[in-house]
């Protein structure tokens, strides 16, 4: 593998986005999180090592090395536990797989992206500040819009899936955890056509 690094043999990172702490569990700006209990249940790990200001596990998904990562930063430092770890494994942009939650899609609603915008989104901001580009696939969770224009977004994204909302979240994550693998296993045009 091109990129991977001599010493530790990661040719990506997964990096799921969410903030740290209990009080942040179920809130929609941690469908990233929820999403990483996904794959690590399904590759067999626990992402319990604090490394790079992120809770971490290497692990093989869709067949190759990764470093899975759930950054310990809050959302709008991500970048501080992202770049270091790109820095260290010798890995290119376009091998880091960022998965977040997204307002402008409904409710479960999956769309993968070569790159783009932040959109607004200050974990997307701050990672593409501290790798100094966009150009980073993702997976992004429609979490839906807030109920009217005048609703807080802080409030609206820290706030808690209930009811049936809640069932459907975790249905998604499931799905944008199968497409992190397809992405790497079968690349980022196949995921597109596959998942959005």
């Amino acid at each position: 593998m091109l990129f991977r690094s001599r010493s530790a043999g990661v040719s990506w990172l997964v990096v799921c986005l969410g903030n740290p702490g209990p009080k942040y569990t179920m809130t929609r700006h941690n469908v990233g999180f929820m999403t990483a209990e996904v794959l690590e249940k399904s590759a067999g790990v626990s992402a319990a090592r604090l490394r790079f200001q992120a809770l971490t596990a290497q692990c093989r998904l869709g067949g190759e090395p990764v470093l899975l990562m759930k950054p310990q930063t809050y959302m709008n430092l991500s970048g501080d536990a992202v770049a270091p770890a790109a820095a260290f494994y010798k890995l290119p942009p376009e091998r880091v797989l960022v998965v977040s939650d997204d307002v402008s899609l409904p409710l479960g609603k999956l769309r993968i992206r070569r790159s783009g915008s932040a959109g607004g989104h200050n974990g997307l901001k701050s990672i593409i500040h501290r790798l100094g580009t966009d150009a980073f696939p993702r997976v992004k969770i429609g979490v839906g819009a807030p109920p009217h224009p005048d609703y807080d977004m802080a409030d609206w994204v820290l706030g808690v899936f209930r009811g049936q909302d809640a069932v459907d979240i975790r249905a998604a994550c499931e799905k944008a955890a199968e497409a992190v693998e397809c992405c790497i296993r079968s690349g980022i045009d196949t995921a597109m056509n596959r998942y959005n």
